[in-house]
Parts: structure tokens; C-alpha cells; sequence
């Protein structure tokens, strides 16, 4: 029995190509800015970014709220531990597990990261969009979001 194609009208075509392409070149173009200016990757940023709010994870725990792999988030962690951008320390609560923390020099990487993120940001993203646009984005985006992460591990929502 032929399985049924699902169609996509004009609009839908429009919308879609839109969100794809966003989400391909956007962490691209995002990289290539932060590794110039501040010798990290997009996602070392996200991920000292976390650890500057939580304070101090588990590995599985920061894997979850980066959208990552404990693989490929096990080998970043020992990529910035080497560079003392992190620290593993003891789990008292769980002796199985180890806390990794961001560490002053960390700390002061993000910070000094920050405003050039910002501003690729405002520029490739937020001043390309009036109010009216920006608003119409979050209500469109925050929905789909919620659909692939229901219980909300990722980012700080």
C-alpha cells in the first residue's frame, strides 16, 4: 500500500525553508564570530553559560540542559578543564558523579565574551526584526520548542 504524501502548501513551504535555513547557517555564523573573538565555540559558550547560572552541575544534567550527548558533552568538559575554563569536583551528594564548575578564569572568558556575542547577535538576529516582528517570532518559535522539549530541560525557560 503507497504511503500518503504529505503536501505543503506555498506558506508552509515558505515558513519551513525560512526555519530550516536559520537553523543551519545562524550556529554557523555564530561560531565563527565567537571562536574569532573569544577562542570558544558556540556551544562552549552555552555551555560555560550554564554553569555560570546553575553554579555547578552533573555531567548528565549539563548534557540535558544544552541539548547535547553526555558523549560529545564529556569530551567539551575535558577540552575546557584542560584550558582551566572548568573544574570537576566531588559529588558529596552522590559519590558516584562529580559537580563541574565554572572557574574564575571560565567565568572571566564568558564575561569578556559576552558583548561581541551580544552584538553579532543584535546584528545577524534582533535588529533585523522590528518590535511587532519580534514578538510574532517568540510566539511562533516558543510553541515548537515546547513540543521537542516538554519537560524543559534545555536553556533557561
Amino acid at each position: 500500500m503507497a504511503t500518503q504524501l504529505s503536501r505543503m502548501t506555498p506558506q508552509q513551504s515558505r515558513a519551513w525553508l525560512a526555519l530550516i535555513s536559520t537553523a543551519e547557517l545562524l550556529p554557523a555564523a555564530l561560531d565563527a564570530q565567537l571562536q574569532r573573538d573569544a577562542q570558544l565555540t558556540h556551544y562552549e559558550f552555552i555551555l560555560l553559560s550554564a554553569l555560570q547560572r546553575s553554579g555547578a552541575m552533573r555531567l548528565s544534567d549539563l548534557a540535558a540542559a544544552t541539548n547535547a550527548t553526555l558523549p560529545r558533552t564529556s569530551k567539551v568538559v575535558s577540552r575546557l578543564q584542560k584550558r582551566d575554563l572548568i573544574a570537576r569536583e566531588e559529588n558529596t551528594e552522590d559519590r558516584r558523579s562529580v559537580r563541574l564548575t565554572i572557574t574564575k578564569q571560565g567565568r572571566r572568558r564568558l564575561v569578556l565574551a559576552t558583548p561581541d556575542h551580544f552584538a553579532t547577535v543584535h546584528e545577524l538576529v534582533l535588529d533585523r526584526l522590528d518590535e511587532q516582528q519580534l514578538a510574532a517570532l517568540a510566539e511562533a518559535l516558543e510553541p515548537i520548542v515546547a513540543g521537542l522539549d516538554p519537560q524543559r530541560k534545555f536553556g533557561p525557560f
